[in-house]
């Protein structure tokens, strides 16, 4: 299965798209003293081992402890890229025939629900095989070219063998851009290249990361995580400051360079600059990039209704807030839905999406004010009614540096390896403009009941390791969407204040994943797009294209946001209406993130069987 290995194989770590699972592999439900699940588990464990072991950053950051799980002398490599689909498809289908040989029934429950798990992913897997070269490895916003940075920065020293390590696969990161570069060529010979002003951007990003020389933040942090070891002497400290400080000259900027070079040359090869349906086949890939991103099964028609319906729920929850029954309309000062940023989903950089909300409120100095730590304190305290207990962990607030502001997500969350899941960090992007309720919004989205929280509850489940590698985005941020929304009722707002600023969000981002659908699967072009934003009160051209051009460039990225948070939402109400007085916040949470990153099918069902069949 080890396809196109990126740094973010399988996952991607600093956007928080992938949960980690804190276990130790003999403490799983793989030792139960039954042959079936001995079999099973030590399938799954060969399978997690082999994939988690052809990328060094793969490895280092799912495993601080490589050997307690058998795995010993690893190759240092950032693994590499192919184009050849046939044998992609044939590897993923020996996998599923291995798979199969086990009996489902004959298994215990939990590795039932990881054989359902990963039977669900690998036959997603092997229908997207035949559009390898579709994928597009540096999209604007979760590209290699912007990821590799902030991956290599919070690599951590664990021991010296660590630093070394690090040094070795710096060395390797020219011929991992060859090897991205050769891809690029090969999907420039089928005619799929990424637009040209996709290019722009990307090579944009390359010079502006080399432009920084002395001033990168990969000089800094190397130092900072070198004095976090205290057996080295000062005079080893310097050599390896002199080696790394070598590596980036001589390797990682001319590698980024070269990748700027190669696309330029590649300008002009690419067929088309409009949505996916345009390209042969195409419809039928966005389909299978909606059910591998959000992990939905619905045709797109359907989650289109589904997304229209929802909107129109929140925007008659908001007239209802602004124009309460026997009120005079007509007089209100507010103004038309417009722009609240979604905290995780990628920013739409034009400020004139992100003005004139539905309503102005006052979130109280002391929110504007407050450190991103005591907003994560707040957070954590005010959920202990609604979500059950997780482990207690250290967490550290960091900033985005400012020469990759302009690139990178409003907030992210730095996923930490699955058997060491005590230390986490949370980045925060200040050229965003995250402060005062977006400050709030975003670190519940990222921290609590969000990405962190999930992470380390899941951690506690102690899961099958083979579950860390897979991804299911739409439970990943669907589930930390779900969290920022219920965070307005947390802030220090009036309930009518949370319900307009709440459902204004949840509208702005269901029309991005209008957007992202009609551009892709419908064919709107941006004069189409022009006129659907035009409808919603959205009139600023410049703005617009960049919406439609960031949407190009990244398909499906926020439907996972979207309709995954749709889907929780929905569950919860479906739940709520059968249970009725027996319905609990903290016993639906509970039964969702027992289930764990999962097609929502599968989500679905276990949390039906979970809180409607046993309280019967």
């Amino acid at each position: 299965m080890n396809h196109s290995n990126s740094p973010h194989t399988k996952r991607k770590y600093f956007l928080s798209i992938i949960l980690f699972l804190f276990i130790s592999l003999f403490l799983t439900g793989c030792s139960r003293g039954k042959s079936d699940d001995e079999d099973f588990c030590r399938f799954t464990n060969q399978l997690f081992c082999q994939e988690v072991s052809a990328s060094t950053i793969s490895l280092h950051y799912t495993l601080q402890n490589p050997d307690k799980y058998g795995i010993e002398n690893s190759p240092v490599t950032y693994g590499g890229f192919t184009t050849d689909a046939a044998a992609v498809k044939a590897s993923t289908e020996n996998v599923i025939s291995s798979l199969h040989k086990f009996e489902n029934a004959d298994l215990s429950s939990e590795n039932r629900l990881t054989y359902n798990i990963l039977d669900s992913y690998l036959d997603t897997a092997v229908s997207g095989a035949d559009y390898l070269l579709y994928q597009e490895p540096l999209s604007p916003i979760t590209g290699i070219h912007a990821q590799l940075p902030v991956l290599l920065s919070e690599y951590q020293f664990y021991d010296v063998a660590d630093i070394k390590t690090y040094l070795q696969l710096l060395g390797q990161t020219g011929t991992y851009f060859d090897s991205l570069l050769l891809f690029q060529n090969a999907k420039a010979r089928n005619g799929l290249f990424m637009p040209d002003y996709q290019a722009d951007s990307v090579i944009s990003q390359c010079h502006s990361f080399v432009e920084m020389g002395k001033e990168n933040y990969l000089y800094t942090t190397f130092e900072e995580r070198l004095n976090n070891l205290s057996e080295l002497s000062d005079a080893q400290k310097e050599e390896l400051i002199q080696e790394n400080a070598t590596q980036i000259t001589g390797v990682i900027f001319p590698a980024y360079q070269h990748l700027a070079d190669g696309l330029e040359h590649l300008k002009g090869s690419g067929k088309n600059e409009k949505g996916l349906c345009f390209l042969p086949d195409g419809k039928n890939y966005y389909k299978y990039i909606v059910r591998q991103s959000t992990g939905i099964s619905s045709s797109i028609p359907r989650l289109q209704k589904m997304t229209k319906k929802q909107i129109a729920e929140d925007l008659n929850a908001m007239e209802s807030v602004l124009f309460p029954a026997g009120s005079q309309t007509g007089q209100s000062t507010y103004t038309a839905p417009t722009a609240i940023r979604a905290s995780g989903a990628p920013v739409l950089t034009s400020p004139s999406l992100n003005q004139n909300p539905v309503v102005r409120v006052d979130s109280s100095s002391v929110l504007d004010l407050a450190a991103p730590t005591s907003i994560l304190d707040d957070l954590k305290s005010k959920i202990t009614g609604a979500f059950p207990e997780i482990p207690s962990v250290n967490t550290s607030v960091k900033y985005v540096p400012s020469a990759m502001e302009e690139y990178l997500s409003p907030a992210f969350y730095m996923i930490p390896a699955i058997d060491n899941t005590s230390e986490n960090v949370i980045y925060i992007n200040r050229g965003q403009t995250v402060e005062g309720l977006n400050l709030f919004t975003t670190l519940a989205h990222e921290g609590y009941p969000g990405h962190l929280y999930q992470t380390v509850y899941h951690a506690s489940r102690q899961a099958d390791p083979i579950r860390s590698i897979l991804d299911f985005g739409g439970y990943v941020e669907g589930w930390a969407t779900y969290a920022e929304m219920m965070s307005y009722y947390l802030a220090p707002l009036s309930k009518d204040e949370a319900v307009l600023l709440q459902k204004n969000s949840s509208v702005m981002l269901a029309l991005y994943a209008l957007a992202d659908m009609g551009i892709h699967y419908d064919g709107w072009t941006l004069s189409d797009t022009a006129a659907f934003f035009k409808n919603y009160g959205i009139t600023d051209v410049n703005a617009i294209q960049n919406v439609y051009e960031l949407i190009v460039g990244d398909p499906g990225n926020y439907l996972k946001y979207y309709l995954g948070y749709l889907q929780f939402f929905n569950l919860k109400k479906e739940i709520a209406a059968k249970l009725g007085d027996e319905f609990t916040q903290k016993d639906f949470h509970q039964a969702v993130l027992d289930v764990g990153p999962a097609p929502f099918d599968i989500v679905s069902t276990y949390t039906h069987e979970k809180l409607l069949n046993e309280t019967r």
